[in-house]
């Protein structure tokens, strides 16, 4: 019989109860979610990339309406619950009662606000939840100074995001040291020199009197009488545990509501779960062990055995350029033994500190890539005697020397946890593996390894790696060039979150070695200002390839390769006569027929190309952009208005497409075809983008290949009308220009992301797909012009006389 269960609080381990109990049993219980906030389930730990501008709120949703529409759970979102009625088991919300057989209260936790003057003044923001973050942001658009109360990991979190939006922050901290619950001092210590580095104002030892202002915020008093100027106050002080429904209802209420091992209050019929929980005397504030909890209290419901075990804790910061990691216990006692390394040069920091022959503690600052290792270790409570002379340096050097470092990835047992967040051991994803999931986003759809706060994720890739083998490439993240030690995603995001609009902008903000960049980073950081800023900024033709500043393909020989634009690869004899006619009128001693379904004019002379770019024009054609990296063509068969076992007019839609997206500026190029039946004459089953017609409408393909990789595309999505072709193709293109590094292919860039996660954006969030059409419409508005039109001129022909080719030639 389907029970009437109620849960208070739509959060990250009430979500993962329900997700428990819809995967065992979707009958067994009628749920109904209340949730104050308007909104469901989202994923909590990655606030601050929202804050920052590396995320956004939709990357962030872990439970959709859609998926509670799905899945039969009643939402009463945006509405308080008043009290519980115990006696009569109903849960009273603002908009009515809700009968419970059982009852779930996860209230979560609420932010501690020091009890000083003008702590309620408007500008005074904790930061807990998507509300505190929005108002943040909207603060930060002011720009101004913000002052963040709080050097843990909240309150430093907070401060990166406001400084990454353009605000001078300074950051208060009571003790000598920031993170002082995590961190020993001289690591402490690095920590706050990075921040420094980056702009951040540390003020330790600082002990707030009282928040200034009339109307709102305008600064805060210090206990030693210190003033700063404050436009934004952020207190990250701590949390508390939500408990005033609890303690209204008489159950039973310490820090937070006591509950036993099965998650149960002092009332068999409500249980706990998350932040608001005391178990055996503790509280519980990072992820891992609530989605312990909500395995627990899950299993309890279903009426199978099961017991909450505390574990062991580890933290890891989410700050870009600031990797922490601490475990254990690392404070001094009687007993102890420290290994510490330090290499000053590289800002690298490790303590471990030993007890009884087994690794009780650990610190590690700047490289905390063996940090799961340790944990492991300090978790299980291994001995570890036998390595101490080796163990500073991680697993790759136990058994006397350094060897590969995938080699002790590979020796970990199945057993050994690899994603803390989420209770994932190596043995699942090697399962998961084996059973077909051999990208990173089918690993986090199967198990939820590195979904949580993504720390993990190196780890899971490793485990891709040596069960994979030769299938995999790990990937790294290598700096765009000599210039910077940002990787390509690096810059594209600090492009976005510091709203940089210029080179000179990018090379001061993002401190570049070289002044004015170099051949390597110019067309990259060029192409992620256009893609980003199509509106504001201008593109450089200096910073494109020779090819693209000549708009031809230059030849070994020295001259150029000319190719007019075939809409879907047809042509009319008007335009093969005028061909025909350009390349006897510059004697071009070549005309080639190419793969694309074009025509290819090879050996034109440099001064000729301002002349045989006018006559083309004057014929109705226009580039073919054989050089660019943007749209090269759309092949097409000839369809069912002539073929025998055509479905669709696959020329024109194909024709439509090539119109649609030609002339926009990608981060490599792109190839699309349609074939008119499944025969897949046009061979679209190994372009960027391919459609195969069939007789219920096209299938679209994405992510092929036919180059030095061979790569049959993968499945998009299923569709019955050219307007959702045309739309779904101009979503992916924008979904590609605006994420993938420059000068990758469609089908690396879905290899990374996963196919997954484009679907998500593309297909599946309506929403997200007509803004994604709309930016490409706008950058469409903007870069959709012919450039031989533009320098067909004859005054353009000086530009393009041999003389001035070779000065420009050195120039360069």
């Amino acid at each position: 019989m389907t029970q009437k269960l109620v849960i208070i609080g739509a959060g990250m381990a009430s979500g993962r109860v329900i997700e428990h109990l819809l995967d065992a049993d979707p009958a067994a219980f009628d749920i109904t979610l209340f949730n104050a906030e308007p909104r469901g389930n989202y994923n909590r730990i990655m606030l601050s990339p929202v804050l920052s501008g590396e995320k956004t709120y939709e990357d962030i949703v872990t439970h959709s309406d859609d998926w509670y529409a799905e899945n039969g759970v009643t939402c009463r979102f945006g509405e308080h619950v008043v009290k519980i009625d115990r006696d009569r088991k109903v849960v009273v919300g603002q908009q009515g009662e809700v009968a419970y057989d059982k009852l779930i209260i996860a209230t979560g936790s609420a932010p501690f606000v020091i009890p000083v003057q003008g702590r309620d003044l408007p500008g005074v923001i904790t930061y807990r939840d998507l509300d505190d973050t929005n108002a943040m942001i909207e603060a930060s658009e002011k720009g101004g100074k913000a002052v963040v109360i709080g050097g843990g990991l909240l309150g430093l979190e907070a401060a990166a995001g406001l400084q990454m939006r353009g605000m001078e922050v300074t950051v208060l901290h009571l003790t000598a040291h920031l993170m002082d619950r995590q961190l020993d001092e001289a690591a402490g210590y690095m920590l706050r020199r990075d921040l420094e580095r980056r702009g951040i104002t540390v003020m330790t030892r600082a002990s707030t009197a009282a928040i200034l202002g009339s109307d709102r915020v305008e600064g805060v008093m210090l206990e030693d009488s210190t003033g700063l100027q404050a436009d934004l106050v952020v207190m990250a002080v701590g949390i508390r545990p939500e408990t005033r429904l609890a303690t209204d209802a008489g159950i039973e209420v310490a820090r937070g509501i006591e509950v036993d091992a099965r998650m149960r209050s002092s009332d068999a019929d409500i249980y706990a779960v998350g932040e608001c929980v005391e178990f055996d005397g503790q509280l519980f504030g990072l992820v891992a062990p609530l989605y312990d909890q909500a395995k627990v209290l899950a299993a309890d419901l279903l009426g199978q055995d099961a017991a909450f075990v505390p574990k062991e804790l580890s933290t890891k910061l989410k700050v870009t350029g600031c990797d922490l990691f601490s475990a254990g216990d690392f404070a001094e006692a009687e007993g102890r033994e420290d290994i510490v390394f330090r290499d000053p040069a590289r800002g690298v920091y490790k303590r471990l500190v030993l007890e009884g022959g087994r690794l009780v503690g650990a610190v590690m600052y700047g490289d905390t890539a063996d940090s799961n290792w340790f944990f492991g270790l300090i978790r299980d409570g291994a001995d570890v005697q036998d390595m101490r002379e080796t163990l500073i340096f991680g697993p790759a050097y136990q058994g006397g020397g350094a060897s590969d470092p995938l080699s002790a990835v590979a020796a970990l047992p199945p057993e050994a946890e690899i994603c803390g967040c989420n209770g994932v051991c190596k043995g699942a994803i090697v399962e998961a593996i084996n059973g077909g999931a051999t990208d990173l986003g089918a690993i986090r759809a199967v198990t939820k390894a590195s979904a949580s706060c993504g720390t993990c994720t190196g780890l899971v890739e490793q485990v891709l790696a040596v069960t994979l083998g030769d299938d995999f490439v790990l990937p790294t993240a290598t700096p765009v060039c000599g210039c910077t030690d940002l990787t390509h995603e690096d810059v594209r995001r600090l492009i976005k979150s510091q709203e940089l609009k210029s080179q000179p902008a990018v090379w001061q903000e993002l401190g570049w070695k070289t002044p004015n960049g170099c051949h390597v980073c110019r067309p990259a950081i060029n192409y992620y200002l256009l893609a980003e800023w199509p509106l504001e900024y201008a593109d450089d033709p200096q910073s494109r390839f020779i090819n693209e500043r000549k708009h031809a393909n230059i030849q070994k020989d020295g001259t150029y390769s000319v190719v007019p634009r075939m809409f879907g690869g047809m042509t009319t004899p008007a335009e093969l006569r005028a061909i025909a006619d350009a390349a006897e009128k510059y004697n071009v001693p070549t005309v080639h027929v190419t793969g694309g379904q074009r025509i290819d004019l090879l050996g034109v002379r440099g001064e000729d190309l301002p002349a045989i770019w006018a006559d083309l024009n004057a014929a109705g054609m226009v580039s073919g952009h054989a050089y660019s990296k943007g749209l090269r063509t759309v092949k097409t068969c000839v369809g069912k208005d002539h073929c025998r076992f055509g479905t669709q007019d696959s020329t024109g839609l194909g024709i439509k497409l090539e119109k649609a997206l030609w002339g926009s500026w990608t981060p490599h190029k792109v190839k699309l075809a349609v074939s008119g039946c499944p025969r897949n004459c046009a061979e679209a089953t190994c372009k960027d983008i391919g459609v195969v017609c069939v007789d219920s409408g096209y299938q679209i393909g994405v992510a092929g290949a036919a180059g030095m990789d061979v790569k049959e595309t993968e499945r998009l999505a299923d569709v019955a009308t050219e307007q959702e072709v045309m739309d779904l193709t101009m979503a992916f293109m924008q979904l590609y220009r605006e994420n993938a590094k420059y000068l990758d292919r469609p089908y690396k860039w879905v290899a990374k992301v996963g196919l997954d996660w484009v679907k998500e954006q593309v297909v599946e969030d309506e929403a997200n797909r007509k803004a994604l059409i709309e930016r490409f419409l706008i950058s469409q508005s903007v870069y959709q012009k012919d450039p031989w039109a533009e320098l067909a001129q004859p005054k353009a022909a000086a530009a393009f006389s041999p003389i001035a080719n070779l000065m420009q030639e050195a120039a360069e």
